[in-house]
């Protein structure tokens, strides 16, 4: 199991056009992956999820993965968070 916590750096938080693309990148990978916030699990992998969440600006988010290519999913999911999802 590999976990990366992570910080919400975009102004808006995880909204509809974020969680989109969680999901787009994590259904990439083998591996389960998850985001926790605070004591919510969210299976990356379903864009309802990811959105009942919360995660808004500033919040402390941890990505999750177990499988066979755990670390990439991680590395892969956590990249948008530090790329603010591109959108500014």
């Amino acid at each position: 199991m590999m976990e990366r916590e992570i910080k919400v750096i975009n102004a808006l938080g995880v909204h509809a056009r974020p969680a989109s693309k969680i999901v787009q990148t994590a259904n990439r990978f083998k591996s389960k992956i998850c985001i926790i916030k605070d004591k919510a699990t969210a299976d990356a992998k379903s864009i309802l999820n990811v959105m009942m969440l919360g995660a808004n600006f500033e919040s402390l988010v941890t990505i999750r993965a177990s499988g066979e290519d755990e670390k990439e999913a991680v590395d892969a999911v956590a990249a948008l968070f530090e790329q603010k999802f591109n959108e500014e």
